[in-house]
């Protein structure tokens, strides 16, 4: 009974404040016209509602004070304020929209002169910093600092950066460069200080299939896939499935982690299980990483999916010719064996090592243009000819992983178009490498079965449906 005594007591003494107040207000208002806009002023708008909404005493003569001392102008006579002041309405926050500064790469760009470009054909750091002002000498203690942290050979052209200059300043405050979605690197230009900032990735699992009617692309892009899905699955497959000859009625089936930054998917991580179905022949590539010195792709029964070579050389490409010992050369114009098989690609396509090897040449040849041949063991080499260029690095005497870049696809030496001329040797002799097959390799230990078995089980349920 007394606790209700007092809520009432209490209540009227609030509504007696808010009276005083609102009374006040009115008083300003009418006799103050050329500074009441301080209730505009964000600050002290906040202040005065979070007093009146938390039913805080706000006395007349202080907030009297704080506008004499601010003096801000131009009340609009409309606003919801006035109109409040004007009948008998209560004022809340929600009346007054917050304006939410635009935050990226941690600064609030509203604060700043704002600059954007992309880099340029035939750009470097230096000459573009140069043209926003910066001395040789700042620019030479930048670089020197950036050192183990940005390598200033690595601008590539098409990619976005950004100058920030505080508002009067002639010279940028700062220079970002956004290499890709992940990361991007913060350039102080007045501490001379280089960052590396990496955006949070959230990851979650997702499961796709498709049928291919006319070919894999359209059937990743019908099911609104993206299409960077596609060299996963031929990375995960590429020892077993021809993805030059697919056919119509092959399906397939995937389990992979879909990443995301603020919301927006921006790639695809890690494939954990593809699933590749042609005629009555059907394959399973499953991911394995709880050893890393074991990690890669395995089949349903634990053997490794690396059978020891690619099937091709290059990816998304197209056989445009075969092996054939007899074939009319297409510039010759008279039969000479064709002892490789061609793949047709735009220029400038990675062409990969299809083993592991030592490069013994890497050459210009008057037929066969730009070439290179790799000994993969005392078997097996493999010859790729008619390259735009070498990668970086390749030279003979350079040790080549599997699936590695070695050069370009182009029309070098005797070529009708953009292709790689791709041979396999087996002790010394060209052979069809299409029609050839290798040993199966050795499975996991028997210690590691048991954690693969588990992780296959559980991909497989949540691939097929469950959880």
């Amino acid at each position: 009974m007394e606790s209700s005594h007092y809520r009432k007591a209490l209540r009227k003494q609030t509504q007696r404040l808010k009276t005083k107040i609102k009374g006040t207000l009115k008083t300003l208002v009418a006799r103050l016209p050329l500074l009441s806009g301080i209730l505009q002023n964000r600050f002290v708008r906040g202040l005065f509602l979070s007093a009146y909404q938390s039913r805080y005493a706000l006395s007349g003569l202080t907030l009297t004070a704080v506008m004499l001392v601010l003096g801000i102008r131009n009340l609009d006579q409309h606003s919801p304020i006035q109109a409040s002041l004007a009948g008998n309405q209560d004022v809340t926050l929600d009346a007054f929209p917050i304006q939410i500064p635009h935050l990226r790469y941690g600064f609030a760009l509203d604060t700043f002169q704002v600059t954007e470009g992309s880099i340029q054909p035939n750009e470097f750091l230096g000459s573009l910093l140069q043209e926003h002002g910066l001395s040789s000498v700042e620019i030479q203690e930048l670089v020197q600092n950036a050192e183990g942290i940005f390598d200033i050979k690595s601008l590539r052209t098409g990619k976005p950066y950004t100058f920030l200059a505080k508002a009067g300043k002639e010279k940028p405050d700062y220079f970002i460069y956004e290499p890709n979605v992940y990361v991007y690197y913060v350039f102080d230009l007045n501490g001379k200080s280089v960052k590396r900032v990496e955006r949070p990735v959230q990851k979650k699992w997702k499961t796709a299939l498709g049928k291919i009617e006319t070919s894999l692309w359209n059937a990743m892009t019908e099911q609104g896939l993206d299409y960077a899905l596609a060299a996963k699955m031929e990375d995960a497959l590429q020892w077993s499935v021809d993805f030059h000859h697919l056919q119509k009625g092959d399906r397939f089936q995937l389990l992979y982690e879909q990443e995301y930054i603020n919301g927006r998917p921006v790639g695809i991580g890690q494939v954990y299980v593809a699933h590749y179905q042609t005629g009555d022949n059907e394959f399973y590539s499953i991911w394995y990483d709880e050893n890393k010195e074991l990690q890669g792709y395995y089949d349903l029964e634990g053997r490794p999916m690396n059978k020891g070579f690619l099937k091709a050389p290059v990816k998304f490409s197209r056989i445009s010719s075969r092996f054939n010992p007899s074939r009319l050369h297409p510039i010759l114009k008279r039969r000479r064996p064709h002892l490789g098989t061609d793949y047709a690609a735009p220029y400038g396509t990675p062409i990969m090592a299809v083993g592991n090897g030592v490069v013994v040449e890497a050459r210009y040849s008057r037929g066969g243009g730009n070439m290179i041949k790799i000994k993969h063991n005392e078997t097996y080499s493999t010859r790729y000819l008619h390259m735009q260029k070498f990668a970086s690095g390749i030279r003979a005497g350079t040790t080549v992983k599997q699936g590695q870049i070695i050069g370009y696809v182009g029309s070098t030496g005797l070529a009708t178009g953009p292709h790689v001329h791709f041979e396999f040797l087996k002790n010394g002799h060209a052979v069809d490498h299409t029609k050839l097959s290798f040993p199966p390799p050795d499975p996991l230990p028997e210690s590691e079965l048991p954690k693969f078995f588990e992780l296959r089980d559980q991909y497989m349920k949540i691939l097929n449906g469950g959880s």
